[in-house]
């Protein structure tokens, strides 16, 4: 059964950083993109980044733009999302999710197959 698992998350100080993983069972990680969302008590979940098969990430979230960096491991099949001077504004559950093509401008859930069920990140002021 295909199935990604977040880890890493925690909570933080405003200015701190996390490294959350993404670990695929199941499936071969390697021939997938893998997106990261978030999503805020009382919103929406909203797509952060995509990163494809040749590690090339795709931003959807200009406001993360320089302080957040994904990678990717197909060894250990695990991709990984650096966060940095994180803000309280980035308090969310944080998902990975599979994908076979990562859009270039836009993510919608639904281009998603598989997900993970989150990792909660919150970011004291």
């Amino acid at each position: 059964q295909a199935q990604l698992v977040e880890s890493g998350g925690g909570l933080v100080q405003s200015g701190g950083s996390l490294r959350l993983s993404c670990a695929a069972t199941g499936f071969t990680l390697q021939y997938y993109g893998i997106g990261w969302f978030r999503q805020a008590p009382g919103k929406e979940r909203e797509a952060i980044l995509c990163i494809d098969v040749k590690e090339i990430s795709k931003y959807y979230l200009d406001s993360v733009k320089g302080r957040f960096t994904a990678s990717r491991d197909n060894a250990k099949s695990t991709v990984y999302l650096q966060v940095n001077s994180l803000k309280p504004e980035d308090t969310a559950v944080y998902y990975c999710a599979a994908t076979e093509l990562c859009e270039p401008y836009h993510a919608l859930v639904s281009d998603f197959d598989i997900w993970g069920r989150g990792t909660q990140v919150t970011v004291s002021s």
